[in-house]
């Protein structure tokens, strides 16, 4: 299992877990709200990478 693999599966095992803990509107808000946070503390030389290497896997 690859490493990308294994965040997958961690990140919906964790999704999951919180569903099951918190009222879902606030699970949700956590869910969306951390990659969100994670992108905009990039630079946006970081975040023209991300964008162009996301394009260029989705034309392989």
């Amino acid at each position: 299992m690859s490493n990308r693999a294994k965040v997958a599966v961690g990140g919906v095992a964790v999704g999951l877990i919180l569903l099951w803990v918190l009222p879902a509107w606030l699970a949700l808000l956590i869910i969306v709200g951390v990659p969100v946070a994670a992108y905009l503390t990039l630079d946006p030389s970081q975040r023209r990478r991300l964008r162009r290497s996301g394009r260029r896997q989705i034309g392989k």
